[in-house]
């Protein structure tokens, strides 16, 4: 089963005068109804850290909580490597069953309690607002920051600029610009074989517990179909047939608990390696958007620089301005380059 990481030194049983940050998100809910339901969490949080209100603070909160708190920490903490959230289910038959109501229950439990054991997330105001707001404040500031790109043009605006971007790199227009060092090149070979063996383990896993559910229910059918079978027999039959029926929905049942340990134990933990390896990519795509905006800062600045020395022979007049505004403009790149 699916279990939060949590450090000694998050536990509220830590040695007294030990800071520790321990979050629980339990009692899942089904809220409203059709295509408005959703599920609440009740999440719970116990701190002695002087940052936060209190000892002990309960909120409610619902997925696309969760997601605010991880696109606000992304945004915000770019390099660095953000726990990856549960994917969405939007198939009504399967949203609101048991088995992925706790699925979702664990694996955000999972989430915020590897934000709070990070050294750098653990101190963003984002956190603490997540952990302390009231509902309606939390629902103000996930309507507000969220409504950035609410207009369909908005959308399609982004989706022209990337397929402008791809259409310049694959016509050659434009070379697609990436650091290139032996121990990246080697570390991101790794992580994409590493995804490509997850994702067919994940796979592999999710057919096993398909064929036990499967098997378990066959066998429930069978059990039942030979019961009836042997009712319509003679006193030994219908004994004989019954035996062998009540054995078949025991191995059902058998099965049934073993497909949900599978799932629980195997695809499961899985999957959350296969997410976590998504955001990983997230991290080293910001690294390399990083050292894109680094490479274009300095093919200006020796573009200006040439602009400026061609200036220094056919205007000097205007050339000490042109240079001071120029060093300013250096420094500034500077400056924008280490933020």
């Amino acid at each position: 089963m699916i279990s939060p990481e949590r450090s000694s030194s998050q536990s509220p049983r830590s040695p007294a005068g030990a800071p520790f940050l321990s979050i629980s998100v339990t009692d899942p809910v089904r809220m409203g109804t059709g295509v408005q339901a959703y599920i609440s969490y009740r999440v719970i949080t116990r701190t002695n850290l002087p940052e936060f209100e209190g000892p002990e603070k309960i909120v409610i909160r619902r997925y696309s909580d969760f997601e605010w708190l991880h696109d606000r920490l992304a945004e915000r903490y770019k390099g660095v490597f953000i726990p990856p959230l549960p994917e969405k289910n939007a198939v009504e038959k399967f949203r609101f069953s048991k088995e992925f109501i706790e699925l979702r229950r664990q694996a955000l439990d999972l989430f915020v309690n590897r934000i709070a054991s990070h050294p750098e997330l653990k101190q963003s105001d984002v956190l603490r607002t997540f952990l302390q707001a009231d509902e309606e404040i939390m629902d103000r500031a996930r309507s507000y920051e969220t409504g950035i790109f609410k207009k369909p043009a908005d959308f399609l605006q982004i989706f022209k600029d990337v397929q402008s971007k791809v259409s310049d790199v694959v016509l050659g227009k434009e070379k697609p610009v990436e650091e290139s060092t032996p121990e990246y090149e080697k570390l991101k070979n790794y992580i994409f074989e590493l995804e490509n063996h997850l994702t067919e383990a994940q796979k592999q896993a999710y057919r096993l517990v398909k064929r036990h559910r499967e098997l378990g229910q066959s066998l429930a059918d069978f059990g039942k179909a030979i019961k009836l079978l042997g009712a319509c027999e003679g006193d030994l039959m219908e004994k004989v047939f019954s035996e062998v029926g009540s054995k078949s929905e025991m191995l059902s049942i058998k099965l049934q608990r073993e497909a949900d340990n599978l799932l629980f134990n195997f695809e499961e933990p899985l999957k959350d390696y296969v997410r976590a390896i998504q955001s990983i990519k997230a991290t080293m795509l910001d690294r390399a958007n990083a050292f894109r905006q680094h490479f274009d800062l300095d093919q200006e600045r020796k573009y200006k620089e040439l602009n400026l020395e061609k200036l220094k022979f056919m205007n000097p007049e205007k050339y000490a301005e042109a240079e001071s505004e120029f060093r300013e403009a250096s420094c500034c790149n500077f400056s924008l380059r280490n933020s």
